[in-house]
């Protein structure tokens, strides 16, 4: 659903007059009204108001409501809309990665590892098991969570093959320690997870790297 999302907000800003508008809007130091906008770029201000409200619904701007007279009370004037960039963050990455995860990870293991002087590696891998259990919190079946995390799992004679690394450009570089958060990381989902949707006894998450492949596989042995 994320990347659905997100692919959404950058194909509204395919459209070139709304890019403009959201690049005109982000590059201002303050917030600005439909007019500033109207006026800056020579747009209608119907349809600055169109575009920007596209954005908003896109979480791509964020809206508030200021009177710009300085008064106040009956008589001052209704609030004009006011747009400012978002808190929102958007990255789009086919195939999925996730780097910010593993930044963050390997982040946590660090500082935990300086304030208590304990192995950064067996750190990560602790982390690493938490944040895969949380993230399958609540789901029915493995195949599922590790689609919406991606690893775009294939499911083969009762195994599953995980056809993405969502971590590959740092697992060529740093092969093991990548791969050991990896498998870590997927055995918190199968803890996580009301079971493995495939029948049979459970899977377990191994290190079994293949070309082209990620380097956990999901097995019944």
């Amino acid at each position: 659903m994320q990347e659905t999302q997100a692919l959404a907000a950058v194909a509204a800003l395919d459209e070139p007059t709304r890019r403009r508008m959201y690049e005109y809007v982000v590059r201002r130091p303050e917030p600005v009204s439909r007019d500033d906008v109207a006026a800056a770029l020579g747009v209608p201000r119907a349809t600055v108001a169109f575009h920007l409200d596209r954005l908003v619904d896109e979480q791509l701007l964020a809206v508030g409501h200021e009177r710009r007279t300085g008064r106040s009370g009956p008589g001052a004037g209704r609030p004009a809309k006011l747009y400012r960039r978002s808190d929102r963050q958007v990255s789009i990455s086919l195939p999925e990665r996730q780097y910010e995860l593993a930044g963050r990870l390997l982040a946590e293991a660090v500082e935990e590892a300086d304030q208590t002087g304990g192995s950064p590696r067996e750190i990560l891998t602790r982390c690493a098991r938490e944040r895969g259990a949380e993230l399958a919190a609540g789901a029915q079946d493995i195949v599922g969570t590790l689609e919406d995390n991606g690893f775009e799992p294939r499911v083969e004679g009762g195994e599953v093959l995980l056809v993405n690394c969502p971590f590959h450009r740092l697992a060529r570089t740093h092969t093991r320690l990548v791969c050991e958060m990896n498998l870590a990381l997927v055995e918190g989902m199968l803890d996580g997870t009301g079971g493995d949707g495939l029948g049979g006894d459970g899977l377990r998450a191994r290190l079994d790297p293949h070309p082209g492949f990620c380097c956990v596989r999901l097995t019944r042995d």
